[in-house]
């Protein structure tokens, strides 16, 4: 199923239906007494009509088949993709994303985990106000948990992309990259006036290398000033989202809001790919499970 395409179908949203955990119970009680009562041949029809009567209610609420939406999008991007390898691809996800938090500074890893935290405080409110008013497909979370995770996941490698360019820059002095290729294009002017035909072969090369050097320190730069509004920018906006789910009562809407930050982090991707031979990170990196996962042992570090 393409991601924000195509319904996950009739029969999923039975399925769906079905299975949630108190209509099981119910229905397997009702089922029980009606077999036991006497006149089991009267009761047990009417029990399977009331459940009839259910699914076909359930399933044909625009909110259920959003729910379902969404926990059939999130199977696609994550969940079904670590299934066809086995447990191990899940393994891998949680040590990468275990791999990036330890190899953060203290500052960015605690910036991170702060970020976190308000997400699942946040999650844990929002769940008691749903609590409150009956969500009745009872997968409120699947439409948010793993567009949220895809943010966070996006910070932390802005984090470590940005870790890497200030790295890059405090090892390369852009002043002195400008002094060193303003003294070679006078070596230059100087070599012209002699004619020396060697001096400036090897000149033009040295000040194609200086003007290179300087480029990559250019570009090294605008990237850093770009990361660091991103940051602000998605840090901003996942709490903005998490602090939605405690007034916004319609999880349709606020899950639309969430894919769409989302699915609006292109150019931010793009900019952590161009990065890739100083991060680390691939080019796909598949998003692993943040707010549901246990960060014990990394807040330890």
């Amino acid at each position: 199923m393409a991601p924000g395409k195509k319904g996950a179908g009739i029969w999923r949203y039975v399925k769906e239906a079905f299975l949630f955990r108190w209509n099981v119970l119910l229905f397997g009680g009702a089922m029980a007494a009606a077999a036991i009562s006497g006149q089991p041949d009267v009761a047990i029809p009417l029990v399977a009509a009331g459940e009839i009567a259910y699914l076909a209610g359930l399933t044909t609420l625009p909110r259920f088949q959003a729910a379902i939406d969404a926990k059939a999008r999130a199977e696609d991007k994550g969940g079904l993709a670590a299934g066809r390898v086995g447990g191990g691809d899940t393994q891998s996800a949680r040590k990468r994303l275990t791999d990036v938090l330890t190899s953060l500074e203290p500052d960015r890893r605690s910036r991170f985990l702060k970020l976190r935290a308000r997400c699942v405080e946040m999650q844990r409110i929002g769940n008691a106000v749903r609590g409150q008013t009956s969500d009745p497909s009872g997968a409120s979370d699947e439409l948010r948990a793993p567009a949220l995770d895809r943010l966070l996941w996006v910070f932390l490698r802005l984090l470590l992309s940005q870790q890497a360019i200030e790295r890059f820059l405090r090892a390369t002095d852009g002043a002195v990259l400008d002094k060193n290729l303003a003294a070679l294009v006078a070596k230059r002017g100087d070599a012209e006036q002699k004619g020396d035909e060697r001096m400036l072969r090897s000149l033009a090369d040295a000040i194609a290398t200086a003007e290179l050097r300087k480029e990559n320190h250019d570009k090294a730069r605008g990237n850093a000033d770009f990361i660091a509004l991103e940051l602000d920018r998605i840090e901003q906006k996942i709490q903005a989202l998490t602090e939605m789910a405690i007034s916004h009562q319609d999880p349709d809407e606020l899950s639309l809001q969430v894919d769409a930050v989302a699915d609006g982090m292109t150019q931010t991707e793009a900019t952590i790919r161009e990065l890739q031979a100083i991060t680390g990170l691939g080019a796909e990196e598949e998003t692993p499970s943040i707010l549901g996962g246990d960060m014990t042992e990394v807040i330890k570090q």
